[in-house]
C-alpha cells in the first residue's frame, strides 16, 4: 500500500513547463526539501499524510516533524492542532487534513502558529449530477469520472482507479469528505447489484482520503426494481424492501454515507403520490439507515404548477413539518428560494426550521452563470449567503451559524455543493472554475473565511510561488512571484460575480434565461402550453408601468416568510436593498434610485457596467501573460473573449427587450447596443 501511494504521489508532483494542462489543480508542487517524519500510528491514511509531507515539504531542510494521533477535547471531529513542528489529531484523517493545511500555508507564505483547526460542518459533500450513461446534468466539463456506457460500463480499470485517487486527493486537500456519486434525478438502476459493485470499487479508492460515498435514490425504486404494488412509505412491504436494500449496501460498503433524495419535485416520485408527507418518506428511509449510522439528505427543492409564488412553496411545504423528522434526516435547501440564480436572497427556511437539521445546497457548476465559458468566481456569492443575517434568534443569526450548530443543537451538520467536475483534462472546463471547487471545500471547512483570502490562496497554489514561462525559443524563464500577477488576477476574480450579475440580471431580476440550457438571455420566452413559472415573464413582470415581481403584502407576500426586521425591510422599496429591489417589488420605470437615476436608467447603467467589467478582465489577463505558461494563458484568454461577446449580447437583448415597455431612451452617456432585437430573439444561444 505504502509503495503504491508513494509512486502515485510522485507521479502527480512531477512538473514540466510544457505540460501545464491544469490537471494538477491547486496541488502543483515546487521541489520539496528533505524532512524527517515521526509518527507511531500506521494506516493507509497516515501513509498518505507522510507521503504528502515528504513530497511537498517547503520548510527548513532536514527538519523533524511529528504526527500524533492522541485524544484532545479541544479537537472536534477530524480537526487538528497545528504548530511549526507537529500536528496532533483525534483521528488519522485529522492528521491528513492537518498536513494539507500545513503545506498550504508553506506554499502561500502563511505561518503555522499554535492553533486548533476544527471543521464547521460535520459533512462536507459534493453532489454529482452524473448519470449512469456517463453524461452529467448541468455538467460543462465533459463526461462523468465515475460512470460510462457500453460493454465495459462495469469494468473497473487501473485508469479508473488512478483518476479516482486524483479526485479523492484534491477533495481531501480542501477538507471535502463526502461524494454523492449520481444525479438527484436518479435512475432506479442505481440500486442494482452491478452498479453497487462499482460503487464499492469507487468507495475503496476514496476511503483512505476520508471520503464517504452517498447515493441519490429514486423514491419509487421498490415498485420499479422488484415490482411491488407501490412505494408507499407506510406500506410494510415497502419498508421491508428498503431495510433489505440498505442491509445489502452496507454488506458491501460498511462505511456507506446514506441517501440523497429528490422527491415530489419536477415530476420525480415521492411520498405525496400516496397521500403521505415529506416526513413520512424521509423517516422511512432514515429508519432503515439508522442502525448503520447512515443519513438521509432530503431536498427541499419542491414546487408545483399552481398559482402560488414559486419562491414561497418550499417554505410552505416544510415549515409545518419542523420537528417531525428523525435525527438522521437533514433537509437540503438551495441557497435561495428559487433556483441557483446569479443573486437571490437566502431561502427563508434557513433559521426558521429550529427543530430540524438543515443543510445548504450550493451550485459549484455554473448552470446559470455562463457554464464553463464565463469566468465567475463564486466564493463572493457564497460568502454573501453564509453571512446573511436571518435574525431568527436576534442579531448575528447568520445562515452559517444557523446551519453549523452554533445556534441550534443539531445532531448532524452538513453542506453540499453541486460539482463542476468531469473528464476534461483540467477537470472543470475552465481553469478558473477550479477555484470554485477549491472555494467550496475551504468554506465548508471554515465558513468565516473571506472570498478574497480564498482567491489569494488559490492563485498562489495554482500558478506557483515562481511563475514560469517558455519564450519562443523554448527556454524556460523564471520570474519571481510578484504583485503584477497576484493583485490584478485576484481583483478580477473578486469582481467577476458582481460583473455577471450586472450583465445578466441586476437589481433583483432573476430567471430570465433562454429555456432549458440556461445560458443566454431569453426575457421574451413565453410559448403557449408551458407552465408560467418556467418562463421569464413570470419573474420579470415587465409592462408599460414598470418591472419586477411584487412579493410584498399587496402581491404574493413572500416577505412574510422572513423574520423581522427583514420582513419590513424587504417590503418597503425605500429600505429594500437595491440588489434585491426587483426580486421583491414591481416598480415604475421612473422610480427614483439612491443614485438619483430613474429605475430604467439604473438598469441600463448596470448592464453596461457588467460589459465594461468583462473587458477590463480581458485587459488584466493580457497583462498577466509574462507570468504564466502559454497553454493556460491562451485557453483563459479565449474564454474571456467569448464571455465578452456574450456579455454584449446579454446587455443588448435585455435592454432592447425591456425598452419596448419602458419606452425610454438608453442614457446618452453610455455605449449603444450593437445588435438588433429581432436577430437576438432568433439566435440559438447554445451555439454562441
Amino acid at each position: 500500500m505504502k509503495k503504491a501511494i508513494s509512486i502515485f504521489i510522485f507521479a502527480l508532483t512531477a512538473h514540466c513547463i510544457s505540460a501545464e494542462s491544469g490537471h494538477q489543480l491547486w496541488l502543483r508542487n515546487s521541489k520539496a526539501n528533505p524532512v524527517t517524519i515521526v509518527c507511531k500510528k500506521k494506516s493507509a491514511t497516515i501513509y498518505l499524510a507522510m507521503e504528502e509531507l515528504q513530497h511537498g515539504w517547503q520548510g527548513a531542510a532536514n527538519a523533524s516533524f511529528v504526527l500524533t494521533v492522541k485524544p484532545d477535547k479541544a479537537i472536534k471531529g477530524d480537526g487538528f492542532k497545528l504548530s511549526a513542528n507537529n500536528i496532533q489529531a483525534n483521528t488519522d484523517l485529522g492528521i491528513l487534513y492537518g498536513v494539507y493545511e500545513l503545506l498550504r500555508r508553506q506554499r502561500t507564505g502563511r505561518p503555522a502558529g499554535n492553533e486548533t483547526c476544527n471543521p464547521d460542518y460535520e459533512r462536507r459533500i459534493l453532489n454529482h449530477w452524473d448519470n449512469l450513461n456517463g453524461t452529467i446534468e448541468r455538467g460543462y466539463a465533459g463526461l462523468s469520472v465515475f460512470w460510462r456506457e457500453g460493454d465495459n460500463a462495469f469494468v473497473v480499470t487501473e485508469t479508473d482507479r488512478q483518476l479516482w485517487r486524483e479526485y479523492a486527493r484534491a477533495n481531501a486537500s480542501v477538507g471535502i469528505n463526502g461524494s454523492v456519486l449520481n444525479n438527484v434525478n436518479a435512475s432506479p438502476d442505481m440500486l442494482t447489484a452491478e452498479i453497487l459493485n462499482r460503487v464499492k470499487a469507487i468507495t475503496d479508492i476514496l476511503r483512505p482520503y476520508g471520503i464517504k460515498t452517498y447515493l441519490s435514490v429514486k423514491f419509487s425504486s421498490p415498485a420499479m426494481i422488484d415490482g411491488l404494488n407501490d412505494s408507499d412509505p407506510l406500506n410494510p412491504e415497502v419498508i421491508k424492501w428498503w431495510n433489505n436494500k440498505v442491509k445489502e449496501i452496507y454488506s458491501l460498503i460498511p462505511d456507506f454515507g446514506g441517501f440523497l433524495v429528490k422527491a415530489n419535485s419536477e415530476g420525480q416520485p415521492g411520498p405525496q403520490d400516496y397521500g403521505r408527507n415529506h416526513a413520512d418518506g424521509a423517516n422511512m428511509l432514515a429508519d432503515a439507515l439508522k442502525p448503520y449510522g447512515g443519513l438521509v439528505m432530503w431536498r427541499a427543492f419542491v414546487y408545483k404548477p399552481s398559482g402560488e409564488d414559486r419562491a414561497k412553496q418550499a417554505y410552505n411545504e416544510f415549515m409545518p413539518l419542523d420537528g417531525q423528522f428523525r435525527d438522521n434526516v437533514i433537509i437540503q435547501v438551495k441557497n435561495g428560494p428559487v433556483d441557483f440564480q446569479p443573486r437571490e436572497p437566502f431561502s427563508p427556511l434557513f433559521g426558521a426550521m429550529k427543530k430540524t437539521s438543515v443543510m445548504a445546497e450550493l451550485q459549484i457548476t455554473q448552470e446559470y452563470l455562463g457554464h464553463s465559458v464565463h469566468l465567475v468566481y463564486l466564493a463572493p456569492m457564497w460568502e454573501e449567503f453564509l453571512q446573511s443575517d436571518t435574525y431568527q434568534t436576534g442579531i448575528g443569526s447568520t445562515v452559517a451559524r444557523c446551519t453549523d450548530g452554533s445556534i441550534y443543537p443539531l445532531k448532524h451538520t452538513a453542506i453540499a455543493g453541486v460539482a463542476n467536475i468531469g473528464l476534461d483534462t483540467n477537470w472543470c472546463g475552465h481553469h478558473f472554475a477550479q477555484a470554485n471547487w477549491y472555494a467550496f471545500g475551504r468554506l465548508a471547512w471554515n465558513n468565516h473565511l473571506t472570498s478574497e483570502q480564498i482567491a489569494g490562496e488559490w492563485i498562489k497554489l495554482t500558478f506557483g510561488q515562481i511563475a514560469e514561462k517558455a519564450d519562443p525559443s523554448g527556454t524556460v524563464i523564471k520570474a519571481e512571484w510578484n504583485l503584477n500577477f497576484l493583485k490584478p488576477v485576484k481583483q478580477m476574480m473578486s469582481d467577476s460575480r458582481e460583473a455577471a450579475v450586472n450583465y445578466m440580471m441586476p437589481l433583483g431580476l432573476h430567471h430570465i434565461f433562454a429555456p432549458e440550457h440556461h445560458y443566454g438571455p431569453g426575457p421574451w420566452w413565453a410559448p403557449g402550453g408551458v407552465r408560467k413559472d418556467w418562463t421569464p415573464p413570470y419573474y420579470h413582470q415587465a409592462d408599460s408601468f414598470g418591472i419586477g415581481f411584487n412579493r410584498t403584502p399587496s402581491g404574493s407576500n413572500a416577505v412574510s416568510q422572513y423574520h423581522e426586521p427583514l420582513r419590513s425591510l424587504f417590503a418597503d422599496p425605500q429600505t429594500c436593498p437595491e440588489i434585491f429591489l426587483l426580486w421583491f417589488h414591481h416598480l415604475p420605470w421612473n422610480f427614483k434610485m439612491k443614485s438619483g437615476h430613474t429605475l430604467w436608467d439604473e438598469i441600463c447603467y448596470h448592464y453596461d457596467r457588467g460589459l465594461q467589467e468583462v473587458r477590463q478582465f480581458q485587459e488584466a489577463w493580457d497583462r498577466a501573460e509574462p507570468y504564466i505558461d502559454h497553454r493556460r494563458f491562451t485557453e483563459v484568454q479565449s474564454k474571456l473573449r467569448e464571455q465578452c461577446r456574450n456579455a454584449q449580447i446579454w446587455k443588448d437583448a435585455c435592454l432592447l427587450y425591456f425598452q419596448q415597455f419602458s419606452r425610454k431612451p438608453v442614457p446618452y452617456d453610455m455605449e449603444r447596443p450593437v445588435n438588433d432585437l429581432e436577430d437576438l430573439i432568433k439566435m440559438d444561444f447554445r451555439k454562441l
